[in-house]
């Protein structure tokens, strides 16, 4: 399989500076019937993911060539991977983190080892990274806090993941911060005019704090956002409330603040490129979908897509 090699070959260069893998796969099984959807085309796996949703993507006749990083558990927040040679590094800025947890699948589809990877959500941990490294990331309609996903730097690819046919033009409406988070302007702002394509109408929305509920496991309905979805099929916010930080953490600020409302709820969102900040670091655009209404969320990051960059040439 080419791409396979490819894949393999593009890892080899990039993987010593950015760290993005735990474990590389130099042998995978390349037995795969040429009529599957995906037919031979290497994906990352985020090491510790659900074993179902792996197995879904090989069954499309996706080919794992590694397991990623994820963080080492000494880390606040969460915010980075690891692996034996070092911490794992945002392809746009060595200095700064991918976000995470899923750190290395964002590093893996933004440095172009792979065109899919998968996450798992549990915060705003497909979001943020997604965010922060350029690349599209999706969390999937989920009854618990944590969802899988998948990064890509095509938003075509997202059509097949979903077994989609075609997609309509959703109606949205833009929140700067949910009434709560303490948003950088540049974000705001970059998010905001990336989002033009879907004429989002500003709404004055005020959603509590989840901090309390997160950490009292509290999940369910959120009859605001029950309510808001009856006039319109998205919510769009900027993806994180700042740039990423450094390699010695986020401080006291909560770069989860305008994502994890959403794994309480259960809501499907992705995070879409949005353009770049004045030190040239990546900035997304979330998008929030009614449950089981993925094909939304898709057709935003069609409408908005951008030419693809490469992090870290």
């Amino acid at each position: 399989m080419p791409e396979v090699r490819e894949a393999l070959a593009r890892l080899d260069v990039v993987e010593p500076t950015l760290c993005a893998f735990h474990e590389v796969f130099r042998s995978p099984d390349l037995d795969v019937d040429p009529s599957l959807p995906f037919a031979g085309m290497p994906i990352a796996v985020k090491r510790g993911e659900r074993r179902s949703h792996r197995e879904a993507l090989v069954a499309k006749g996706c080919i794992p060539i590694g397991l990623t990083t994820t963080p080492d558990g000494s880390t606040p927040w969460q915010t980075w991977g690891r692996n034996s040679r070092g911490v794992t590094r945002n392809p746009w800025n060595l200095d700064r983190t991918p976000g995470g947890s899923s750190a290395g699948s964002a590093v893996a589809v933004a440095s172009g080892v792979v065109p899919l990877a998968t996450g798992v959500d549990g915060a705003g941990s497909i979001r943020v990274p997604a965010a922060w490294c350029g690349v599209y990331g999706l969390k999937t309609t989920s009854s618990e806090r944590a969802a899988v996903g998948v990064f890509v730097r095509d938003p075509a690819l997202l059509m097949t993941y979903l077994d989609l046919d075609e997609v309509s033009s959703p109606t949205a409406v833009w929140s700067a911060d949910l009434g709560f988070a303490d948003v950088d302007d540049e974000q705001a702002e970059i998010a905001w005019r990336a989002a033009a394509p879907l004429s989002p109408r500003p709404v004055d929305l005020r959603l509590p704090d989840p901090a309390d509920d997160w950490f009292a496991h509290r999940c369910g309905p959120n009859p605001v956002l029950d309510e808001l979805f009856q006039t319109a099929d998205l919510l769009l916010t900027p993806t994180t409330p700042g740039p990423p930080h450094g390699h010695d953490g986020p401080g006291s600020r909560i770069n989860t603040a305008l994502t994890w409302t959403f794994n309480l709820s259960g809501h499907p969102a992705i995070s879409i490129p949005a353009g770049f900040d004045a030190e040239g670091l990546p900035v997304g655009l979330q998008a929030v979908a009614r449950h089981g209404r993925e094909v939304d969320l898709v057709a935003a990051a069609r409408l908005i897509a951008r030419p693809p960059r490469l992090g870290w040439t």
